[in-house]
């Protein structure tokens, strides 16, 4: 298959690499000093020059080590985070796999889903900006975190799901609608194949609708999707994100991976090929389809054919085809930067679909030249220091919404899913968006 895509890489520095630049930079200008001073009488008087620009860098990058926050080039500023405790619960249920976050402008809530396949249900909850911390996941704490409500997402029945019934990954809230679309990754694995799913529910979690998909995203073949005539949904790397386009009338859903009859899966060495897909919201009916090439895995694993993955978990419609994508990669043993080595990492990028070859009812891309959508990195979350110099350590960040204004800059929320872990953690993520981004703003009209 012959595929065009478009990558292009900002090389974004961290605040670390910056102080690393400046100190070297430092260096070179004593270096010069030294060396004017050893020339003509003439040419020494450049020296005091330098030796105040020296100083002056120094001083840049002792401001730049203890900032906390990436510099504002990137257009991304570290807010701080808060970690909710293993175990804790609300309303009888476990708070964890939350997989996905949407903010209510109007409530000025929030809402997580849960893909716990035990009950799908979702969260609404409140958070205070000016109590998250840039501190590590051991003193973050939640004290900005009010949990408010808990509502179980029913079938068309009125009944709650059954045990692994649905796999509720993403959701959206639609305001015009007065409901919220979440859906369901479908199953495809040893116990049994489930086609994926996109339902519209009431805000009390009542059915409404399910809105249809083409029909290649169905699983058959085998549980693995790696044998020949596989086709549909990769095992655990189906929808896993949702978003309104700005005018509310398209509803957008991708995979995390290829289709198994499209690509192989992302691994160290090479990328994926993930569907992304615009629904009409008003008809129901699936629309245009792109291509989306998902990264290769960001670290590898500390031994080579220890398990790896990345992929495509949450985006956020910008534009009439233009997107922030969330892609996050995990592998065993992963040298991840920060005081605690969890194999993840997490990438922002700007994806435009507007010059992508329209794929919308090709069951197979395989052979055929197309134009993937083209994106540019915008941030490694690892570049991002909490107040004592080290790097932020993340989890299984999921998912991702924009939220209120605060102190008069939009901002940016993210949510880890810790799989009902011991060894992981559910952690939010805030940070206020600056220019330069490649996307309009959302405005800010009283700082708060």
């Amino acid at each position: 298959m012959h595929l065009h895509h478009g990558v292009r890489r900002f090389p974004i520095p961290g605040p670390g690499q910056i102080q690393h630049f400046l100190v070297i930079t430092l260096h070179v200008f004593t270096l010069l000093q030294i060396e004017l001073r050893r020339t003509s009488g003439g040419l020494s008087r450049i020296a005091p020059a330098a030796r105040r620009l020296a100083r002056t860098l120094a001083l840049a990058a002792l401001m730049v080590f203890k900032s906390g926050s990436v510099l504002a080039a990137t257009g991304f500023e570290y807010i701080g985070q808060q970690v909710i405790p293993h175990g804790a619960k609300f309303g009888g249920h476990r708070i964890g796999g939350l997989s996905s976050i949407d903010y209510d402008a109007v409530g000025r809530r929030y809402c997580l889903v849960s893909d716990d396949r035990s009950n799908a249900r979702f969260y609404t909850l409140r958070l205070d900006l000016d109590k998250f911390e840039r501190g590590d996941i051991e003193t973050a704490g939640m004290d900005g975190v009010s949990i408010a409500s808990v509502q179980l997402l029913k079938r068309s029945d009125g009944q709650p799901h059954a045990r692994n019934e649905a796999d509720a990954e993403a959701l959206r809230l639609a305001p015009s609608r007065l409901s919220l679309l979440w859906t369901d990754e479908g199953r495809r694995s040893l116990f049994g194949f489930r086609p994926p799913a996109i339902t519209e529910s009431s805000l009390n979690g009542d059915f409404i609708r399910t809105l249809p998909l083409p029909a290649y995203y169905t699983p058959h073949g085998s549980a693995r999707g790696s044998a020949d005539g596989d086709t549909g949904i990769a095992a655990n790397l189906s929808l896993e994100s949702l978003s309104l386009s700005p005018d509310g009338n398209t509803l957008w859903t991708a995979t995390e991976n290829g289709l198994v009859q499209d690509s192989a899966e992302a691994g160290v060495q090479q990328g994926s090929l993930a569907r992304l897909l615009a629904i009409n919201l008003g008809t129901g009916r699936p629309g245009a389809e792109y291509i989306y090439p998902v990264e290769p895995v960001a670290l590898p694993p500390i031994v080579r054919g220890l398990y790896s993955t990345n992929g495509l978990t949450d985006m956020i419609a910008v534009g009439p085809q233009q997107f922030l994508m969330l892609e996050r990669s995990f592998a065993i043993g992963a040298a991840t930067p920060g005081k605690r080595q969890t194999g993840m990492s997490a990438r922002l990028f700007y994806a435009d679909a507007s010059r992508a070859t329209n794929v919308a009812g090709m069951h197979s891309i395989a052979g055929k030249t197309l134009r993937a959508v083209e994106k540019t990195l915008l941030l490694d979350l690892s570049q991002l220091v909490n107040d004592d110099g080290t790097a932020l350590v993340t989890d299984n960040i999921e998912g991702m919404t924009l939220g209120p204004c605060h102190k008069g800059k939009p901002t940016l929320l993210l949510v880890s899913d810790n799989n009902f872990s011991l060894l992981q953690f559910t952690q939010i993520i805030a940070l206020r968006l600056h220019d330069p981004l490649p996307v309009a703003l959302p405005a800010c009209a009283t700082p708060h």
